[in-house]
């Protein structure tokens, strides 16, 4: 059987992961299950799927998993020392779906281990990608992509020479508000941000949709996690959300693959790599998809692009500071502190007040330097006036 550990299992993909482990349940054993405030959850599945240990990344929250737990063979624990506990588990497969920076500690323990580790934090590649790759390779430890554009450009250079690629084109649905016009954006809502017309996702990663900076993050990532040149990678805005990705080559094709919007065919082909094995998604209907239509992805209605190029033209520490000041800049938009075009401007001040004390220009070599950057940027995005 295969030991897997789910970090974030109470979150859209950690649920997602649980139900291609419950439809399969005789081939996979669950060593370890994390999640923060939802401990109903939490407890119900580990009980269900016989975990060996559960943790709350919310320490005050120790004492209700510790009795919903009560009786069963579960072993509890909380907060940094409990997620570090699940980390260094010996498992096969590690599903890092913890939302943010967060999530970047337990995935880098992870990588430690030799496993196989299922990437869906994008922090992690953000904030720190050369530092995970280079753990991961001196562990033997395989990253695998989890976010659907990301596993989609994989599958596209399976077999294929990664010098020979021409372009790398990623695609957005472009969130709530991609047929809003620009004079109505500022007075969006963060109930208006929080919706999808496609993904079935937290409200984290919904806003950041709505506002592009998730397809900043994706990026980021294309360029860390495949070390291709930032001028080869493009995003566009594709409403349909039925491909994924495309890789251009140098000989003119274009490989895209397409599916459902439904991240269960990213996580199982994660869960099954290398093989393919059968996964209970949608089947693509083409004729009654009928038609799919692309749009420009603008820089000027969408200024998180903007920004994601100047971070992955200068590396450093400019991703970790640029997620900080994002994740910062949500959670002032949520508080109704500034408006929804205001986040990019807030990340673009922090960035640039960072820039002149010359701490972003700093490798991110270790994960202490990461997260004093982070917490200095979140500082700075918070102490800032619009």
């Amino acid at each position: 059987m295969k030991r897997i550990s789910i970090f974030g299992a109470t979150g859209s993909i950690g649920q997602n992961t649980l139900d291609l482990v419950r439809s399969r349940r005789d081939e996979y054993q669950v060593v370890c299950l994390t999640g923060s405030a939802n401990i109903a959850q939490l407890a119900a599945d580990a009980v269900e799927f016989d975990a060996e240990l559960a943790v709350t990344a919310d320490f005050a929250s120790y004492e209700d998993l510790k009795n919903a737990l009560s009786g069963t063979s579960v072993k509890v624990a909380a907060g940094e020392a409990g997620l570090d506990e699940a980390a260094q588990m010996p498992a096969d497969w590690v599903m890092s779906a913890i939302v943010g920076a967060a999530g970047l500690r337990p995935g880098l323990i992870a990588a430690k281990q030799g496993t196989t580790l299922a990437l869906a934090n994008k922090e992690s590649l953000v904030c720190a990608g050369q530092l995970l790759l280079a753990t991961a390779q001196e562990a033997g430890t395989k990253i695998l992509p989890v976010d659907s554009e990301h596993s989609a450009v994989f599958q596209a250079l399976i077999g294929e020479d990664i010098s020979a690629v021409e372009r790398i084109i990623i695609t957005a649905s472009g969130g709530a508000f991609r047929d809003w016009p620009m004079e109505k954006l500022i007075k969006a809502t963060p109930e208006q941000a929080a919706t999808h017309p496609n993904w079935s996702m937290g409200q984290k990663i919904t806003i950041d949709s709505a506002s592009l900076f998730n397809k900043a993050l994706e990026l980021i990532e294309t360029r860390e996690y495949f070390q291709i040149d930032p001028d080869l990678i493009e995003a566009v805005i594709h409403p349909e959300s039925m491909i994924h990705a495309l890789v251009g080559f140098s000989d003119g094709a274009l490989m895209a693959h397409l599916g459902p919007a439904d991240m269960r065919h990213a996580i199982g082909f994660s869960l099954n790599y290398p093989d393919r094995n059968h996964v209970p998604v949608e089947r693509l209907d083409l004729v009654a998809l009928g038609n799919l239509s692309f749009r420009k992805a603008c820089e000027i209605r969408h200024p998180a692009l903007r920004l994601a190029r100047e971070v992955m033209a200068k590396r450093g520490l400019w991703g970790a500071a640029f997620n900080a000041a994002k994740e910062k800049a949500q959670e002032r938009f949520l508080k109704r502190e500034i408006g929804f075009m205001d986040m990019p401007s807030l990340v673009e001040m922090t960035l640039n007040n960072l820039d002149q004390t010359g701490a972003l220009n700093a490798m991110p070599d270790s994960l202490d330097a990461v997260l004093t950057l982070d917490q200095i940027a979140r500082d700075v995005a918070g102490s800032l006036e619009l």
